[in-house]
């Protein structure tokens, strides 16, 4: 038998803490609202009871043996979990799989695995990135009909393509809740196009120089929706820009707070029989939560940067609130750990200019301190305003002052110019607030005149 539940609510945005809405107990006449831990849960359930969990679009099915399994509930946003597989109107999602994971999966409906990698080439190479088990060509008509009985192939849909004055292109993706993320594609001349996509829909970090942390966190974005980002940009716009070689998790959210689909979207994008990014062309940002960046580091072999944009707490409890919990001497002592095992890895500092808040030279003097001993580049960022924004982005001079400060102490520093900020496409313009929109924190005093000099 299954136990139906009509809808999982999470508070807190914690798996361990729910709210189960209208739940049927096989043992009980209730209905009502029940507060309960999984794991309190499952206590009341024999082991061998499968659960059969369901929201609006998905249906997330445990195994049968679950008195050991210590997350198996799963969001409306998706992603998978222990012995599980996220479903999407009673069919698997093709996209939210490693191989390993599509490779059994296939074979548990009696195909050869040979024949879940000529699917998996189909899904992320040989230039197909197919969206319907329609395009499919040269698979066997049984496993194609199969597939497009039990199979989803995909979980975005396109709303409009923005096309900034430099070429940047802004893609809104409509999820099947209704809300809207954006991935940005970023031409080159010399041919390294990047696409930056988006891990969460909004960010609950809440950066004060960032627009998308005006929104607040709407929810996580499953495995498949990640993905997705990178597959339809090859698939929309490979042919007027060009192939598309980097990715940068650089987008809506922040990457480190779902980490659990991030990585395994990091592993399915660097797959070398799919999509077959490099690792090192992979970047994964951070605002700097140090458990989760930790994990990283140990688990992926992708690249990671690190928002700092400060050289003193002060500061950077102030513009990035995520610094009163991990400040900065354990952010970068961590990062002096754990980077001694990697061999040849950089970390990317990246430092928004915010002008009168960063940009001194005692700044620049600071940061060069701060670094020492970090194998590292530091990536400078000139700040793109928003509605709302207290900030202005320091002037081309002082930025040029500053970068060769750090230049001089022998650190190598790359800038990044604006792009895309005519279409709000650019780094920090991602995402539309609503009427609820997250708190503008108060200003130090002492920063008050220099920002008013600014302006």
């Amino acid at each position: 038998m299954y136990l139906r539940m009509r809808r999982i609510r999470f508070s807190g945005g914690s798996s361990n803490n729910c709210t189960l809405v209208g739940t049927a107990f096989p043992f009980t006449n209730s209905t009502t609202l029940c507060p309960l831990k999984p794991k309190s849960f499952l206590k009341l359930l024999p082991s061998t009871t499968p659960l059969l969990f369901t929201t609006p679009h998905y249906r997330f099915v445990t195994s049968a043996q679950h008195s050991s399994t210590s997350h198996i509930l799963s969001t409306p946003s998706g992603g998978e979990r222990q012995n599980g597989y996220l479903l999407k109107d009673s069919k698997v999602v093709l996209k939210g799989m490693r191989y390993t994971d599509l490779e059994n999966w296939v074979q548990s409906h009696g195909y050869r695995p040979a024949q879940a990698l000529m699917l998996w080439k189909r899904l992320y190479g040989d230039n197909i990135w197919a969206q319907c088990s329609e395009e499919l060509e040269g698979l066997n008509k049984d496993f194609r009909k199969m597939l497009s009985e039990h199979a989803e192939f995909k979980t975005l849909n396109l709303k409009e393509i923005l096309t900034a004055s430099d070429g940047t292109k802004k893609i809104l993706f409509k999820l099947e809740d209704g809300l809207v993320i954006e991935t940005v594609l970023i031409p080159c001349e010399r041919g390294r196009n990047t696409v930056c996509i988006s891990s969460q829909v909004g960010c609950s970090m809440n950066c004060q120089f960032c627009y998308t942390g005006r929104m607040g966190l709407k929810r996580n974005l499953s495995t498949s929706e990640i993905v997705e980002q990178a597959v339809l940009a090859r698939r929309l716009l490979s042919s007027e820009v060009g192939p598309i070689s980097n990715v940068v998790f650089m987008g809506m959210g922040e990457p480190l707070h779902n980490i659990e689909n991030v990585l395994k979207a990091a592993d399915i994008l660097v797959d070398d029989q799919g999509l077959h990014f490099s690792p090192r062309k992979v970047t994964v940002s951070t605002s700097g939560l140090v458990p989760q960046l930790k994990r990283f580091l140990r688990e992926s072999n992708c690249a990671l940067a690190v928002s700092l944009n400060a050289t003193t707490n002060e500061v950077r409890s102030w513009i990035m609130p995520i610094n009163r919990k991990f400040n900065l001497n354990l952010l970068l002592g961590t990062l002096r750990e754990e980077l001694q095992s990697k061999h040849k890895y950089k970390v990317l500092f990246e430092y928004v200019m915010l002008a009168g808040v960063n940009d001194s030279v005692k700044d620049a003097k600071r940061l060069i301190d701060l670094v020492q001993g970090i194998p590292c580049k530091i990536n400078l960022i000139s700040f793109n305003p928003h509605s709302g924004s207290v900030f202005k982005p320091t002037k081309k001079e002082k930025i040029i002052e500053f970068r060769n400060i750090l230049a001089e102490a022998g650190c190598v520093v790359l800038f990044r110019w604006s792009r895309g900020d005519d279409q709000m496409a650019a780094c920090g313009q991602l995402g539309k607030p609503g009427e609820i929109q997250a708190p503008l924190l108060r200003v130090p005093s002492q920063f008050q005149a220099l920002l008013e000099a600014a302006t």
